[in-house]
């Protein structure tokens, strides 16, 4: 039965609560750009186009507007989740190291306006392919030539390779090169540094790629790429307030190494703000295929003859789950956003935190734990509505096997998430529960129905675990930080995850607290606190283990679910419109036929 058309005043808070302070001229135009039709062409020009629609709708600061930004990253990687990565790298990573670590001087004016306008792509190179966490062991250098002034970029050995989508070769290609800088034969840090890899004519002298490489998750141009004495202007250091003086004297104010690598990655905050919503749509979309196809799939399994799939239990759980995820993540993408936006209102701190096991969560622990937890869930709401759509889940044109593709392959891209959550919890228990008030247990009389319930559980536990793992640090003799933490990573990576999870569930309450249409609020509770059991249930094993929970806990919350997913089901039609993007920009329905929309052929008479 179709949804009676949505009041102006309904509209309007979806449209807040889904796109954020975007208004509407800028939604249209950034529909035009990925709907415009682009000419067939050879290599990467195609790319440089969609790429310079899409910078068309940004402002002439790309950071001025975040919400902007993270709209159109979020609505590319549901049009296109290759073409998401392609513009993430050129954006925030290329474009975002130039602008935030290069000084005033205008140097890099020319190249600058290049990127932006599409003349060029942006390339990110960081990975050496030869070895684990090569960002902490870059051997790429670029020494200073005390003559020319310029610094000379070298590949030292194979095993220094970049790794990168930097493979279009018929195409300009200005990249962003993590290299050791070295002067008077001094390791100075890990600075960024601007290299022209390519020009319309190819390869530029000094620069060697690989043959391509495959990856089917998530297809781009990858390459490995090598550098050979090649030479380059002293302005095409991104020093970031460092400095070499006329008689060679050296000078950061990062004061050390490895807080120059720190500073060097903060770029990453960008990203990461980003990851929540491009998250955040995908999922959307995943759980709205999910929800039609089950909607109008009947089956003619035995024990119930006909029904719609969404008829089974098992189907709700799933399915109803995906939406409810989806719409966590999307509440944790205003998060991640109004946390990005803070910091960079907020003077950089050349003091920050020490660097645990990797720069990442030294660089800002919140934004990085918003990144590590969007794409797993992510990875698993599209997994999950892939397998409840059947063969129809794994069709091309139906998208989800790309956004999981997607999802999965930046588990790992971006700061590996799982490192992340390791260090989050190395650092949240040599922190301890000192002068930390126990946090209770979720007031007695709540449901698992209630949505305030869940954010109460996960809060406990991380005081739960957090004050079990710095015991546990503390029970026998240190020895070296590998003994010392070698048994316990297992345990700092579920407590590094729940606080993330905390962090997710906290958005989660100020957003609900913040709609004012009654049938969108009652819906969204209903979503709310099914995201919550279904976390609950997810994270039964360590619950029970510290007590969190209780067995019979656990065993409310199937029957919490099917109470849960009752109340949302009467809201799908205002829920399903909410959620899901134009049609051209992608399907609404896992289709089988979709697949075959092109010619048929049938063959002659007998």
């Amino acid at each position: 039965m179709p949804h009676a058309p949505l009041p102006t005043t309904t509209r309007d808070e979806i449209q807040r609560l889904v796109h954020g302070p975007c208004d509407p001229a800028f939604l249209a135009a950034l529909h035009k750009a990925l709907t415009t039709d682009i000419p067939a062409d050879s290599g990467g020009r195609q790319l440089l186009h969609r790429l310079s629609l899409l910078g068309e709708t940004l402002p002439d600061d790309l950071f001025d507007d975040p919400a902007r930004l993270a709209a159109v990253h979020a609505w590319a990687a549901v049009a296109d989740p290759s073409l998401c990565l392609a513009a993430l790298v050129h954006h925030l990573l290329c474009l975002g190291s130039m602008t935030q670590l290069g000084d005033e001087s205008g140097a890099l004016t020319s190249r600058v306006e290049a990127l932006r306008s599409g003349r060029a792509k942006g390339v990110y190179l960081i990975t050496e392919a030869g070895q684990a966490n090569s960002h902490l062991a870059t051997q790429t250098r670029a020494e200073l030539d005390p003559v020319t002034g310029e610094f000379v970029l070298q590949t030292p050995n194979a095993r220094a390779a970049k790794f990168g989508s930097a493979g279009t070769v018929d195409v300009p290609q200005t990249a962003v090169v993590l290299a050791r800088l070295v002067t008077d034969g001094t390791d100075r840090g890990v600075f960024a540094i601007v290299v022209d890899l390519t020009d319309d004519e190819g390869l530029l002298p000094g620069v060697e790629v690989s043959s391509p490489i495959g990856l089917g998750a998530l297809p781009l141009d990858y390459v490995q790429v090598r550098f050979h004495h090649v030479r380059l202007p002293h302005t095409h250091w991104l020093a970031d307030g460092a400095r070499i003086a006329p008689d060679g004297t050296f000078h950061d104010p990062a004061g050390s190494a490895q807080r120059r690598l720190q500073r060097t990655l903060r770029t990453g905050q960008g990203l990461w703000a980003t990851m929540p919503a491009v998250a955040a749509a995908t999922s959307r979309q995943s759980a709205v295929q999910a929800v039609t196809y089950a909607q109008g799939r009947s089956t003619q399994g035995r024990l119930a003859p006909g029904v719609p799939l969404l008829t089974y239990r098992t189907q709700q759980r799933a399915v109803l789950g995906a939406l409810a995820d989806a719409f966590a993540l999307t509440c944790a993408a205003q998060g991640a956003r109004a946390l990005w936006e803070e910091s960079r209102a907020t003077p950089a701190d050349r003091s920050g935190p020490e660097m645990g096991f990797t720069p990442w969560t030294a660089v800002n622990q919140p934004l990085a734990a918003y990144k590590a937890a969007a794409v797993r869930l992510a990875a698993r709401v599209s997994a999950e509505c892939q397998r409840r759509c059947g063969f129809s889940g794994h069709l091309d044109a139906n998208r989800l096997a790309a956004y999981h593709g997607f999802h999965h392959a930046f588990d790992a891209a971006g700061g590996d998430s799982q490192l992340i959550f390791y260090d989050i919890g190395r650092a949240l228990a040599e922190a301890g529960t000192t002068g930390q008030t126990a946090q209770p247990p979720p007031p007695a009389g709540t449901p698992p129905t209630s949505a305030h319930w869940w954010p109460a559980v996960v809060r406990r536990h991380q005081y739960d675990l957090t004050r079990h793992i710095a015991e546990r640090s503390h029970a026998t003799d240190p020895g070296t930080p590998f003994e010392r933490w070698n048994p316990l990573l297992e345990d700092a990576g579920l407590l590094g995850e729940i606080y993330a999870n905390a962090l997710v569930a906290g958005d989660v309450t100020r957003t609900l607290a913040g709609i004012r249409d009654h049938e969108l609020a009652d819906a969204l509770r209903a979503l709310a606190a099914l995201h919550g059991v279904t976390a609950a249930r997810r994270w039964s094993g360590p619950l029970l283990a510290l007590e969190t929970l209780r067995p019979a806990d656990v065993q409310a919350l199937s029957d919490a679910a099917d109470e849960l997913c009752d109340e949302i089901l009467p809201h799908l039609p205002l829920l399903t419109e909410a959620f899901a993007h134009p049609d051209d920009i992608a399907p609404t329905a896992c289709d089988p036929a979709l697949a075959a929309e092109g010619a048929w052929t049938r063959g002659g008479t007998a």
